[in-house]
């Protein structure tokens, strides 16, 4: 052995120093769940008032952070995202592929969530009036969605965080800039630029979504407590079973049977996206997150840079199809108003084409007002579901973000531009770009460039 050959002991600090071991960001969100249920219980246990709004501070903050760059984002996104397409070839085929894709998802998730609600009653039993319920500030209706989608100015729709809207402008603009051609290439450099910056800011805020959900998850428990969620229990296990086999049955079924690929792969490659998007309540959010696990799962990027974006304010197989379904029925029950098919058919119409109102954020009120103004029930209704909204919302949103991954997948592998070695090899290759370097290749860490 040469003099210059050093060992090494197994469990001991080499040469170089020694290292504090990386947590994985899977083990970070799940320590912030618990440690979330714990403040959240001693807090409306012993009454603590400052820890409550604490919390309360915590998770709003999280969550602000969050809606602060939604608005640019969205629009620069989806302006690169069509503007990218003029890089694929068969563009209009994967785009309208795309579509049918969601809308075959959707009708899916929206048959499950009727068929959940018919079996179990979700109304029955819980004790709940019209009286405990009241008409929300903001509604929805077909009127407002269709004259709603072209703003009167181009500040407003920013100001007030009006994502269709948003879309409608960026989309007119990307559209502009392919007629443009070489012309508007300046505007295109620029726009990547803002959107790389957008997202690098972006992945520095999703690094605090452990202690965001600390935040969120522990007020949620100190303000609504165990009382309120037993009201609601067959409800909201509606919605995590119907979210659940949506995410875990037919997902994996259309990868197995349509894509024909392993869908083990799929959901280690999405995780990093799936777990962010329980907990942050936002599509938009963690668009940024959906895009990079996209193309870690061999989707070209140019494709990817489309459909994710585009999938992010439209595609919403959680909020916008099992949780407007069951919610109709459980309203429907409370206010003792019987539904027929033509009732059932009209849930379906609407959570298709609908889907739009919903926009990314957190929580589905727009949606939900739609679906209920739509079939003639009382809008009262919605304030029996906003007391628990929270809670649904984090499973309704990790449904809506691995569908968003999902379809990219579908669509690029019938079409023969799946890379399947990289879709295989997901599991241990790194996701980088927009503020992160790469991952550990054993823990999966992000790591902060």
């Amino acid at each position: 052995m040469s003099a210059n050959t050093a060992t090494t002991t197994p469990g001991t600090p080499s040469g170089s120093g020694f290292r504090i071991p990386k947590v994985p960001f899977w083990v970070q969100i799940v320590a912030g769940l618990v440690l979330g249920v714990l403040l959240g219980w001693l807090a409306r246990g012993q009454d603590i008032g400052w820890l409550k709004d604490t919390l309360e501070q915590i998770g709003g903050i999280f969550v602000r952070l969050l809606k602060l760059a939604v608005a640019p984002l969205v629009f620069f996104a989806i302006l690169v995202s069509i503007t990218n397409l003029r890089k694929v070839n068969n563009a209009a085929r994967l785009a309208g592929q795309t579509l049918l894709w969601f809308m075959i998802t959707s009708l899916i998730a929206v048959a499950i969530g009727i068929a959940i609600g018919l079996i179990t009653n979700p109304g029955a039993g819980t004790g709940l009036t019209p009286k405990d319920g009241k008409a929300p500030e903001n509604t929805g209706s077909w009127i407002d969605f269709l004259t709603g989608i072209i703003p009167t100015d181009v500040i407003t729709p920013f100001t007030e965080l009006n994502v269709l809207q948003i879309v409608f402008m960026s989309a007119v603009a990307g559209i502009a800039a392919l007629a443009l051609g070489e012309k508007a290439k300046p505007i295109l450099t620029l726009s990547e630029a803002v959107l790389e910056l957008l997202q690098k800011a972006l992945w520095w805020v999703i690094r605090l979504a452990p202690l965001g959900t600390v935040g969120l998850i522990g007020f949620a428990i100190a303000d609504y407590g165990w009382n309120l969620i037993s009201k609601y229990a067959t409800f909201t296990a509606d919605v995590y079973i119907g979210c659940a086999l949506v995410l875990f049955g037919v997902y994996p079924l259309l990868l197995a049977t349509v894509a024909k690929v392993n869908p083990v792969h799929f959901f280690r490659g999405a995780w990093p996206a799936i777990q962010l998007a329980f907990v942050s309540r936002s599509s938009v959010g963690t668009m940024p997150v959906t895009q990079r696990v996209t193309e870690r799962l061999g989707v070209p990027k140019e494709y990817t840079s489309f459909a994710v974006p585009f999938g992010a304010t439209t595609k919403m197989d959680g909020c916008a199809a099992i949780y407007p379904a069951l919610a109709a029925i459980f309203i429907a029950q409370i206010f003792d108003v019987q539904l027929g098919i033509q009732d059932y058919l009209l849930i379906a119409f609407v959570s298709v084409v609908g889907s739009a109102a919903t926009a990314g954020l957190t929580g589905a009120t727009v949606m939900l007002t739609l679906t209920l103004s739509t079939l003639g029930l009382p809008l009262e209704g919605v304030g029996l579901l906003l007391a628990i909204d929270p809670i649904l919302d984090m499973i309704r949103t990790a449904t809506n973000v691995a569908g968003q991954a999902l379809v990219p997948v579908i669509v690029a592998a019938r079409e023969k531009i799946l890379d399947h070695d990289a879709y295989t090899s997901a599991t241990s290759s790194p996701i980088d770009d927009d503020g992160v370097r790469g991952a550990d290749q054993k823990t999966g860490v992000p790591v902060a460039a």
